[in-house]
């Protein structure tokens, strides 16, 4: 996880316009690089690093001998890159994964490159040979990147969308910075002048498309078939593997741990692979809530079942309500349920970076969009309609989830990974009938619950517990934490404002005195930059005028009597 910044023919002085780079200096708080492209006096590349892979030849850009032309700067783990370097016979000068990105460049082009990537990656590429700038991003967008392009052709591109919205430019102060799509690369012309233009912009990955790197993966071709036995033992098996494959890493690896059955799944795997392959330090596992919270009790004996060393947050309403602020300009968005549900992340990934030597951080994100786990699937019209809503979600995820995920840890310089949104395993999950994966006698994720049943990895009762609205369950047993929060924002936003509301926000208007409350904040960092979200994330099927799960007939939390 790292910070990536760079910027094509800017009118500015570089020494000014670099400031913006800082702004993403949490992303990478181990070691920061600025430097100018050799003949293009107004292109340069930041760069933010959070050292996991090659300690001493990480630095970015990275270039190699071999290549004396071209110039990377990416953000990412890419973990099949000694899988490649056996299959083409690559030269590799450092130990850093990225440099696969360098050699599959030069032997296939751009469109061979992002195919055969396994991993999560943003990525700037500067052929200066060719004259070519190339963009790309992973195929559920689990590492960010935005652009700005003017018109005459200055272009910049950032981790996150606050290292661009202060730079200077003759033409357009307000250029539209938007978010590059998950699954794309685009290919732009580089003028002697330092400028650009666009060529085009690809798809070149589909979620429900088995990748092409799938050639090349430790794990070989699975039986075939969908009766049900094949299909949980390959669901088994790819899941592992998606676990193994991201023990990647030179730092302390660290799990979070809700109780729920995503991140329960992910802790219990990561621990028995640890001990495969002799990692001599325990997993630490990280949990917070409310004092007794269904969460905190979940993950304690999910951590005392695999033997964790575990780690309790206790959250503290104020504490909690005084994040907000810095939650809404770390996670560049007003969506209702994404800042509820990142207040936790944030202040746990807070707790993580001061007290403990944990760097890696497993998480469960996902699982809910890939094995249809929100409550409001059980309302779905029928097989077919869920499973599309299914692909909706992930192609979203962007937008939601990982943009949570990446930006309440990425804020206190962890990096985050995500085994349930690994390539092979989410096609194989996505080819299998509609039928097989809905929710099954009024339980959400039957199909993966029933996958891991012989396994003893978890306890019964946490393999099939139902799903918690992430606010509640962090509540304790007294006031919801969803309550607790509507009470004082209660206090913040006049009625009369409400009301208005439309008014002073045409373009998704707040509904809720939460949502006021948020977009207020919002506009106060990121003025006018309200597009950046198109809908809010609000559950199907039924009707809802709030996000939360437990708003829903369907649900009953543990907080309930």
């Amino acid at each position: 996880m790292c910070g990536i910044w760079a910027l094509f023919g800017s009118d500015e002085c570089l020494s000014v316009q670099c400031l913006s780079a800082m702004k993403i200096a949490h992303r990478g708080p181990d070691a920061f690089r600025f430097e100018n492209v050799n003949g293009f006096t107004n292109c340069c590349f930041g760069f933010h690093r959070l050292a996991v892979v090659d300690q001493l030849y990480g630095m970015q850009p990275i270039r190699v001998k071999k290549f004396p032309y071209l110039w990377l700067c990416y953000n990412g783990e890419i973990y099949n890159f000694k899988q490649l370097q056996k299959q083409f016979g690559f030269d590799y000068q450092t130990l850093v994964d990225g440099e696969v990105i360098l050699h599959l460049y030069n032997r296939g082009g751009i469109e061979q490159t992002t195919s055969m990537l396994d991993g999560v990656f943003a990525f700037i590429l500067l052929d200066t040979a060719n004259r070519k700038v190339f963009l790309a991003r992973d195929t559920y967008g689990v590492r960010p990147l935005f652009k700005v392009l003017t018109d005459d052709g200055f272009l910049g591109v950032c981790s996150e969308a606050k290292g661009l919205i202060n730079l200077k430019h003759s033409t357009s102060l307000c250029s539209k910075v938007e978010p590059f799509l998950p699954g794309h690369y685009e290919v732009l012309d580089l003028k002697p002048s330092g400028k650009v233009a666009s060529v085009e912009l690809v798809k070149f990955h589909s979620c429900k498309d088995e990748p092409l790197h799938v050639a090349c993966d430790t794990v070989e071709a699975l039986p075939s078939g969908f009766d049900i036995d094949t299909v949980k033992s390959n669901i088994r098996i790819l899941f592992e593997n998606a676990v193994r494959k991201r023990l990647m890493a030179h730092r302390r690896i660290g799990c979070l741990l809700s109780g729920g059955l995503d991140s329960s799944l992910v802790a219990a795997v990561l621990l028995k692979l640890m001990k495969e392959i002799n990692i001599n330090y325990p997993l630490q596992t990280f949990a917070i809530g409310m004092e007794n919270s269904p969460d905190l009790l979940a993950a304690r004996k999910v951590a005392a079942h695999i033997g964790s060393e575990h780690h309790e947050v206790i959250l503290n309403t104020e504490e909690g309500i005084q994040a907000i602020e810095e939650v809404i300009f770390s996670l560049e968005t007003y969506d209702i349920t994404t800042i509820r549900a990142s207040i936790g992340m944030y202040l746990v990934s807070k707790y993580i970076r001061k007290k403990t030597d944990s760097v890696v951080i497993f998480s469960g994100e996902g699982s809910d969009e890939l094995t249809q786990g929100y409550i409001y699937f059980h309302k779905a019209p029928s097989p077919e309609e869920a499973a599309e809503e299914s692909e909706r979600l992930l192609k979203e995820l962007y937008l939601f989830d990982v943009l949570r995920a990446d930006r309440t840890t990425a804020a206190h310089g962890l990096e985050l990974r995500v085994p349930f949104l690994d390539h092979r395993f989410t096609s194989y999950y996505l080819s299998l009938p509609a039928e097989l994966r809905i929710p099954k006698n009024g339980i959400e994720k039957y199909l993966l619950r029933l996958s891991f049943e012989d396994s003893n990895l978890l306890p019964k009762e946490i393999l099939w517990r139902p799903k918690e609205a992430f606010s509640d369950g962090m509540a304790s047993v007294k006031k919801s934490w969803f309550s607790i929060l509507q009470d004082y924002i209660d206090q913040q936003v006049d009625d009369l404002l409400l009301e208005k509301a439309a008014e002073k926000y045409p373009f998704n208007p707040p509904k809720t005195k939460e949502s006021y409350y948020y977009r207020q904040i919002f506009e106060k960092h990121y003025p006018g930059r309200s597009s950046w979200l198109p809908h809010y994330w609000m559950p199907r099927w039924v009707k809802a005028t709030d996000p939360s799960a437990r708003t829903l007939k369907h649900y009953k939390s543990a907080t309930q009597e």
